[in-house]
This record gives C-alpha cells, structure tokens and sequence, in this order.
C-alpha cells in the first residue's frame, strides 16, 4: 500500500531526505569522475577480471542503491537525482497527486498532478495541507 503523505509529514521527513539526497548527489559525482578511467575498461574486459576503478564505481553502485532503498522505505519516489526532486504521494481535494520537493527549498510549497511531473508544480494553498 502506498504511504500517503500530508505537508507537515512529509516536511517533518525532509532533514532525513536531504541527508539521503547528499550522499546521492555524491555517489554521483564519484561515479561520474571515474566515467572515463572506467567505461572503456568495462566495455573490453566485461566479467574478465575488470579493474581497481571498475570496482570503485561497483562500490558506489552498491552505496547508491542503499540510500535509494532508503528512500523508497520511507515512500517517496526519487524524480530527478541531479535537480535533487523528491515527490511525496498525497491527496488533495480528493485526488492522488505528488508533493513535490526539489534539494534546495526549505520546504513542500509544490505539488503536481500525478501525470504532470515537475512541469505542472502548482504552489500549495493554505487548505491544501
């Protein structure tokens, strides 16, 4: 069953969420610094032993889906790792929507429509927590 979140609970999960959100965008980086040392190298030797760096980015890869489960325990959905967007499942009005949250805002001031995506935020009104 899906976690169904007001404002002020998926608010009060946020510094968990940055936390998580940090060590991702970090992993990122990682990875991406070793993008070129590693790809040509997986490209040849795929299950032949590999290398130091491909074992680093496997490390990463391994470190990176802990803190996604991480995030999905809690019943969010990761929307966009490099623009930091978190969506909350919600319900305003009577419908099933997503807060939505993106890494530097303080705060849930958005939400969408589930089929919308970042595009179609619309800013919450004071009824709709």
């Amino acid at each position: 069953m899906t976690k169904i979140f007001t404002v002020a609970e998926a608010n009060a999960l946020l510094p968990r969420i940055r936390v998580i959100m940090e060590g991702m965008q970090a992993i990122r980086q990682e990875a991406l610094a070793l993008r070129p040392d590693v790809w040509p190298v997986l490209e040849k030797a795929v299950g032949n032993g590999g290398s130091r760096k491909a074992g680093e980015l496997l490390e990463l890869f391994k470190q990176f889906e802990k803190l996604m489960t991480e995030l999905q325990g809690y019943g969010c959905e990761l929307k966009g790792l490099e623009q930091g967007l978190v969506d909350f499942p919600a319900i305003i009005h009577g419908r099933q929507v997503y807060l939505c949250w993106q890494y530097n805002e303080p705060e849930i001031k958005f939400w969408h429509d589930v089929d919308a995506g970042f595009a179609g935020r619309q800013p919450l009104r004071g009824d709709e927590g």
